[in-house]
């Protein structure tokens, strides 16, 4: 029996509709956003990649809510229709546009300082947009474009932003990782696109450890701030991300994802739970799985040690360019 006649088997077509069931069954979680009546009138949130999935079913739900919601985009036409989408499907016309590419530290501080001119409170911050599979390619601050646009971007944007959250506590600070950070691992020379091997995932995985370990000592320097500070992970999601991989790999994750995967607005679950549920008030320095649920992460994101090397070098490395 060839493959073709194997994938065609009856046994095997049933055999794999009743997994997809149960898999489905099992990723909706025990948390869900239409259940939970929190309104966020009044508050104001900022979402980073909020123009396409897992981003843009967050930046939608914080709006339903009734939230002042600014979406973080790189691409103008792209977050145009974003935001046209969202207020169409919430009713709420207090949605906005603001542009940033996170590769950019230049452009993360111009964001900022448009943002710290025009908003009187931020109570809510989700550091969502990341990249990967991208080749090797440096930015124009000598940074690899992966570490600059999944860490140390979004590790500047978030300590610009600290003081206006502390005036606006209690605030919650949420960054986007993911469970393949326990394959990663921490190299300074990293940051420089030193001593990497560019090759799927390998990368970004290394970026996701250093987003857990970063937020967990930011949560820790502000004990007694009211704002928290916490990592989760959205579970295995269909993004766009992926359009960095070869043609046949995105063939047969888009195949395997029909069955298997998250789509984007289950993804975004998790991270709304994080910045909205009342389960999560005071909760800080945890990371919370695709389930909600928390949890610990790799050994390396819990060594304290390490958290506070790495969040020194990643200020100096920000603050110097």
């Amino acid at each position: 029996m060839n493959w073709s006649d194997l994938l065609c088997h009856p046994i095997w077509v049933v055999s794999t509709a009743l997994l997809a069931i149960v898999v489905r069954s099992q990723r909706r979680g025990r948390w869900d956003p239409r259940g939970c009546a929190v309104r966020l009138r009044g508050k104001t949130a900022i979402v980073t990649g909020a123009n396409t999935g897992i981003g843009k079913f967050i930046a939608l739900d914080l709006a339903r809510r009734g939230a002042r919601v600014i979406l973080a985009c790189r691409s103008e036409s792209r977050g145009t229709a974003a935001l046209k989408e969202i207020r169409e499907k919430t009713g709420n016309s207090d949605v906005h546009l603001r542009l940033v590419d996170l590769s950019s530290l230049d452009s993360v501080r111009g964001f900022v300082r448009g943002i710290l001119q025009e908003e009187k409170a931020l109570h809510i911050l989700v550091n969502n947009a990341a990249v990967s599979g991208l080749p090797r390619e440096m930015t124009k601050d000598g940074l690899d474009a992966s570490f600059a646009t999944n860490h140390l971007g979004p590790f500047l944007l978030t300590n610009l932003l600290l003081d206006l959250m502390k005036c606006s506590a209690p605030s919650r600070i949420v960054t986007v990782s993911s469970t393949n950070h326990k394959k990663g691992q921490v190299d300074f020379s990293h940051f420089h696109g030193e001593n990497l091997t560019y090759y799927m995932d390998k990368v970004y995985n290394h970026t996701k450890l250093h987003n857990i370990i970063c937020t967990n000592e930011l949560a820790r320097r502000l004990q007694g701030t009211g704002v928290t500070a916490n990592s989760v992970h959205p579970g295995v999601v269909m993004t766009e991300m992926m359009r960095h991989y070869p043609f046949m790999l995105r063939c047969v994750f888009g195949l395997v994802g029909l069955f298997f995967f998250k789509s984007s607005e289950e993804g975004a679950v998790s991270p709304i739970y994080c910045a909205v549920a009342e389960d999560m008030e005071g909760i800080t320095g945890k990371y919370i799985d695709s389930d909600c649920s928390l949890v610990l992460p790799a050994p390396l994101a819990r060594d304290l040690g390490l958290a506070v090397k790495d969040f020194e070098i990643s200020e100096r490395v920000t603050s110097k360019l």
